[in-house]
């Protein structure tokens, strides 16, 4: 079975534009009308796959991205730079030359942990990454101890940090993972406050992001294979792995957010590159098809094609399906593989 690529509906347009008007001649009944000449080039009806796509503009850019906010008042005396990668244990920026620092985990720093705290899962995940840095001497729980207290201190003192045994958000952010540094919005020099922005980091995985047109959104289905176009040509597979459910209205358009997470991660290191997405809108199983320039726009509406049989034509009007590079899926009555059907000359 024959596999075809698709080239888009908008060919019929231009097909039709270009077909000439025919009429039944039995005054539009739908019965086969013999003429006298044959057309002046012929197609084959087949049996194939049609699968229609559309090509979209998006960005190659990086997953996850999310803000990332001063725990205390001060100046900002170190930024991590655009582009770098901060590893668990490692500092995203300094205020008054005291680190914050990342340490991974999906839950906030919410409140302070020290001797004393209420036992939680913010205990155990700051446990977990003392661990990992490779302190010891507790037990990995939920219940802050004397051990996890002088664990702090000597990470505290490591870190160049007060020894004071409590952990803050002005010393620790915690994110689900290691994370690239994609706006540094706050300078040295500037003064900060909690709750002030200071960086934007995303996580380590490269998608592509489409701002898909709200008329186009049944094109994206969570799951659905594309393929990608990078800078250069370079082309990729991929999967959509998120569509978004809410509207963006900006300008003249109405956008909804649609993630791709491509098969292999690409050469360029670019944030933001300009890539094309081709999405599949539809895809028809061993179909009868024709080229679309085969198509004859009827006059009381619909289309025929001329099918040829030796010397002589007949008119058969039919009805259209998927399109694919340059062919359409017909079905009518007597209509069969391997048919000719008169197609314009070259």
């Amino acid at each position: 079975m024959k596999k075809v690529a698709l080239a888009g509906a908008c060919v019929l347009a231009v097909a039709v534009a270009g077909a000439a008007v025919a009429v039944l001649a039995d005054g539009g009944s739908g019965a086969a009308a013999p003429a006298a000449a044959a057309a002046p080039a012929t197609a084959a009806i087949t049996k194939q796959d049609l699968v229609d796509t559309k090509t979209v503009n998006g960005a190659l850019t990086y997953s996850g991205e999310r803000q990332v906010a001063a725990g205390a008042a001060g100046t900002l005396t170190w930024v991590a730079a655009e582009g770098s990668v901060i590893r668990r244990g490692r500092p995203l920026f300094r205020t008054d030359r005291d680190p914050t620092v990342l340490m991974y985990g999906k839950l906030p720093l919410y409140r302070t942990l020290q001797l004393g705290v209420e036992d939680g899962p913010d205990v155990e995940q700051l446990e977990r990454n003392l661990a990992a840095l490779g302190y010891d001497g507790f037990t990995v729980d939920d219940e802050f101890t004397y051990a996890t207290y002088e664990a702090v201190v000597e990470w505290q003192e490591d870190r160049g940090l007060p020894e004071t045994g409590r952990v803050d958000a002005a010393q620790v952010v915690f994110l689900p993972s290691a994370v690239r540094v994609t706006d540094a919005r706050g300078e040295v020099g500037a003064r900060t406050a909690p709750g002030q922005q200071v960086l934007t980091v995303s996580g380590l995985d490269r998608v592509v992001h489409v701002d898909l047109d709200t008329d186009d959104q049944t094109l994206a289905k969570k799951g659905a294979k594309v393929t990608v176009e990078l800078p250069g040509g370079e082309k990729m597979a991929g999967k959509i792995t998120s569509v978004g459910t809410v509207a963006k209205t900006a300008q003249d358009s109405t956008t909804v957010d649609v993630d791709i997470t491509l098969n292999k991660s690409p050469r360029t290191k670019l944030d933001q590159a300009p890539v094309e997405v081709e999405l599949v809108s539809e895809r028809r199983e061993d179909v009868l098809a024709v080229p679309v320039e085969a198509l004859l726009a009827l006059r009381e509406g619909g289309f025929g094609v001329e099918v040829v049989e030796g010397t002589r034509t007949r008119l058969l009007p039919v009805k259209v399906g998927a399109f694919g590079s340059g062919m359409v899926e017909v079905t009518g009555e007597g209509l069969a593989e391997g048919m000719k059907v008169g197609v314009p000359a070259e």
